[in-house]
């Protein structure tokens, strides 16, 4: 016990992060507490761990799912907003999310297709900006931490409307800085260091501003920007280790 207290307490979390796929059983136990709770389990912890491109945030990556606040969040919403673990959905998940994976292919009601352009663990090899799906096949769509990396974002998002069927939901996070009002992008920014200092990761091609959302609608979508976690007790947001005031992109067509 105390050697994996003393590796978690000396080796560079950048390091530690990328081990804790492995270590996840023996995180989870050395961790096991009742401060936090990562509700896509139910599993408690006296800490989360720390996780972050360049500074590290405190205390937001579970020890059991690896999930971070937007995962937990997410989760929270679909569990008690949408009948997304009940109903009978075509689902389509752009870049599967490792804390979601697992558990959305064992859900009986989903008929579940997972895509990327390069993961090697997804159901089919896809370049969101040319789908290779029908029109309107979709139930439900979701597309998390994705937009940012893509130059042609607009394309992307036409490419997510032309699939989800009439009436389905489409659920697409992002990082965002609610301080500005327009996206921040430059098309001559283009080294992963110069990507990092302006965009805060290396193959991001952007900060997303509050126009997000009526990027969204021009596509078609109908987008209703939700607070979910202002609808949760701040006892709960503590709880979970949520982001307070991330806002949940949830559309319509």
């Amino acid at each position: 016990m105390k050697i994996f207290k003393f590796v978690l307490n000396t080796i560079p979390r950048p390091y530690l992060i990328k081990m804790s796929y492995l270590a996840r059983p023996v995180l989870s136990v050395l961790l096991k507490g009742d401060t936090y709770i990562d509700p896509i389990d139910g599993k408690g912890f006296k800490r989360f761990l720390p996780y972050g491109y360049g500074k590290q945030r405190p205390n937001v990556l579970s020890p059991s799912t690896l999930s971070l606040e937007r995962h937990r969040l997410l989760w929270l919403y679909l569990k008690k907003e949408t009948t997304f673990f009940e109903k009978e959905l075509k689902v389509l998940h752009m870049a599967p999310e490792q804390c979601f994976l697992s558990i959305f292919k064992k859900m009986k009601n989903l008929d579940y297709t997972t895509a990327d352009l390069y993961s090697p663990i997804v159901d089919v090899k896809a370049d969101i900006l040319n789908l290779p799906f029908e029109d309107k096949l979709f139930d439900f769509v979701l597309c998390n931490h994705v937009l940012e990396h893509i130059e042609d974002d607009a394309k992307a998002m036409s490419e997510l409307f032309r699939v989800l069927k009439p009436g389905g939901i489409g659920i697409f996070q992002i990082p965002q800085d609610l301080s500005l009002e327009q996206t921040y992008e430059n098309s001559s920014i283009t080294s992963p260091e110069e990507r990092a200092a302006h965009f805060g990761q290396y193959d991001h091609v952007r900060i997303y501003g509050k126009d997000y959302f009526d990027r969204l609608r021009k596509v078609g979508f109908k987008v209703n920007e939700i607070d979910y976690s202002a609808k949760l007790s701040p006892d709960l947001v503590e709880k979970y280790c949520l982001a307070k005031g991330e806002i949940l992109p949830v559309c319509t067509k």
